[in-house]
């Protein structure tokens, strides 16, 4: 036990599985809320709707989250994390369920998410050497990356759990594990894990690294412009103008975000990367530009006299390779950007970005899609790459063992 506690390769996995767990359960919770609530009649966007809560509470936490850990330690928010995805889930087994209701569930699973994402990637500035950049580039990728592969395998693990055991032993079973998990992290996560030795004032939720506040505002249209035609515009358009079936919709999007997630994990080896070489701002402005014009393209051709599901399914597969690889660069940065001491005040205002572009893009997405078509999703979506690539250009492109805040 002294081992786990005191060895840095076993806390990166206590952490890595306690986040792995989480995952799990948070993308098995998301497609059995979509499952569930399309059975009682709820349409696309209605069901989108209900996440809304989810992703604006996100916003929140990381904003103030990233404090919270630098004051009371990593270890407390992760395992703070767990236990209010566990009471989320304990929500959702009452007999009757409100649309209110399931909001208000939903804003507690994304708390308990961003608090435990977080937590996870500010444990790893700390868990690796400071001295090895290109070892916290690897840990990083495999840590983003396992988890966008699990949240897929997530949404698989909701399908098959609503079969077999309805919705409420599906819940009673994930809310099990996830309490297991939970007390296993509460006895082996060390205490002092991340924990500024002065603590921050309120003040410091915003961070004052020029590098981190760049990163950030490329980061929050980075992801707009993903979730911008991703979030709703895609499965609606594959339901409804498409008719592919509901499973068949699930599946392929749920195989797309597990081999997201791989992509990630193999960043390293994918970008080439050798010795001591890692990615800086350069690698991030490269990886915007190419992104900007895979919807453009995209929307050409399918405006154009070309099939639209080959153009769909094969823009996606292209995007999600290169967004995939973009993603990574931009989580190990943010990682290598952020100051030692109290690192997840720095992690918390970037992810905090991130989550307001998952806002922007999920409210952009249904509201374009619904008055003006899964093409205009596609420009928006290229103009936020575009504003992304103007952003990443003022990131810091010499690179050097640890960056200046």
């Amino acid at each position: 036990m002294t081992f786990l506690r005191n060895s840095a390769v076993a806390q990166y996995l206590i952490v890595t599985g306690n986040y792995w767990a989480f995952t799990l359960t948070d993308g098995a919770l998301r497609m059995l809320v979509v499952l569930h609530f399309h059975s009682l009649g709820y349409s696309p966007l209605d069901i989108a709707m209900l996440f809304i809560f989810y992703e604006l509470f996100g916003v929140v936490t990381n904003l103030f989250g990233g404090l919270l850990g630098a004051r009371i330690g990593l270890n407390r928010t992760m395992n703070l994390g767990l236990g209010l995805q566990i009471v989320a889930l304990a929500m959702l087994l009452l007999p009757t369920l409100t649309v209110p209701w399931v909001m208000a569930a939903q804003a507690l699973s994304g708390v308990a998410k961003d608090l435990n994402k977080m937590s996870a990637k500010s444990a790893v500035k700390h868990l690796a050497a400071l001295d090895a950049q290109r070892a916290l580039f690897r840990w990083v990728a495999v840590l983003t990356g396992s988890k966008n592969a699990l949240k897929g395998a997530g949404f698989f693990l909701g399908g098959l759990l609503l079969a077999v055991l309805g919705f409420d032993g599906a819940m009673i079973a994930m809310l099990a594990g996830l309490a297991c998990v939970w007390v296993f992290s509460l006895r082996m996560l060390r205490q002092d894990m991340g924990k500024a030795r002065h603590k921050p004032r309120f003040s410091a939720v915003f961070s004052r690294s020029r590098a981190v506040n760049i990163l950030s505002a490329a980061r929050l249209f980075l992801f707009g412009a993903r979730d911008v035609w991703f979030v709703i515009a895609v499965p609606v358009y594959l339901s409804d103008t498409l008719d592919w079936s509901h499973s068949a919709v699930g599946g392929f999007l749920a195989l797309w975000i597990i081999a997201y997630g791989a992509v990630q994990s193999l960043s390293p080896w994918l970008l080439g990367l050798r010795g001591q070489r890692v990615p800086d701002g350069r690698s991030a402005l490269l990886g915007a530009v190419v992104l900007t014009a895979i919807p453009a393209v995209m929307a050409v051709f399918m405006k154009g006299s070309f099939p639209a599901e080959p153009v769909l399914v094969g823009g996606l597969l292209v995007f999600g390779l290169v967004f995939a690889m973009n993603s990574s660069i931009h989580s190990y940065l943010i990682v290598a950007y952020a100051k030692a001491d109290g690192v997840s005040v720095d992690v918390g205002f970037y992810y905090m970005a991130n989550a307001m572009g998952r806002l922007l893009g999920t409210v952009l997405s249904g509201w374009l899609f619904q008055v003006a078509g899964l093409v205009t999703c596609l420009w928006v979506s290229s103009g936020f790459l575009l504003i992304t690539a103007v952003i990443s250009i003022a990131l810091p492109r010499r690179q050097r063992e640890g960056y200046a805040s």
